[in-house]
């Protein structure tokens, strides 16, 4: 099902199994339009991911960020209201994202600043080049967001992430080297390297991404003995789902698989 489009967010479903969602904003380095109000563009963000994971033939969205993304932070005066602003708007609708059942990937071509950086770490992978830059709020006096106090420290150990905070600037080597960047490539090879990884992703059966994504992001705030009882309860079930035996037979086969999801 294809969610209300705008013309500052594009929705490009491909044949492949692809969806990209781009920011479409260049004249303005592609800022938000609003934010958490109906047609905002963090609202559509969330829209378009919800419809992308319930539309069947779509296997991996790839999230086109990277310009200047800079959003109100409230539409009234005053501390609390600015916070009813933040809580209800960006922070639930930025969870969308990792709440996302299909793998999401960010292709970060520019700077991603304060919620752009925000949705990109929401993301399950992320790829930059020469460009790529991620900066926060700091300078605005603002904190960085639940992608940067949650993820970050998860992603790059508490030190790094504090460097991050206190600075709010982190260059494309410096993020691939911190475990930020997944990979780091020239502009140029950028979009060919996430459809390469796209295609990769796409040759695994769907089953076995989202019930690995749901238990491994479960597994940051929980313990071992509950992540065994996740894996070996989940383990069962794939083993036999119809996607498991298509993949057993098409190996023995030696052709590509074809799966379904179920």
């Amino acid at each position: 099902m294809t969610p209300n489009l705008v013309p500052y967010l594009l929705y490009e479903p491909e044949e492949s199994g692809i969806l990209w969602i781009k920011f479409n904003r260049p004249e303005r380095m592609n800022a938000l339009i609003g934010s958490s109000e109906e047609n905002g563009t963090v609202a559509k963000v969330g829209e378009y991911l919800r419809a992308g994971d319930d539309d069947p033939n779509v296997r991996v969205m790839a999230d086109l960020t990277g310009e200047n993304f800079v959003g109100n932070r409230g539409t009234t005066e005053g501390p609390d209201a600015a916070r009813e602003h933040f809580f209800h708007g960006f922070t639930k609708l930025h969870r969308d994202i990792s709440q996302v059942r299909k793998p999401t990937i960010a292709m970060i071509n520019g700077p991603a600043v304060g919620s752009g950086m925000d949705m990109a770490l929401h993301c399950d992978i992320r790829l930059g080049c020469e460009n790529t830059r991620f900066i926060g709020y700091q300078q605005l006096g603002q904190i960085i967001e639940n992608g940067g106090s949650y993820y970050l420290p998860k992603m790059v150990g508490l030190g790094r992430a504090l460097e991050f905070a206190y600075t709010g600037h982190l260059d494309a080597q410096r993020a691939y080297e911190w475990g930020m960047l997944n990979y780091l490539v020239s502009s140029e090879e950028l979009e060919q390297a996430t459809r390469d990884l796209c295609d990769r992703i796409i040759r695994t059966p769907p089953m076995v991404q989202w019930i690995s994504k749901r238990i491994m992001r479960a597994a940051l705030d929980s313990t071992l003995e509950t992540t065994m009882t996740l894996t070996s309860n989940a383990g069962g079930i794939l083993n036999g789902s119809e996607d498991a035996r298509e993949a057993r037979q098409a190996f023995l086969e030696k052709r590509a698989p074809e799966f379904k999801g179920r």
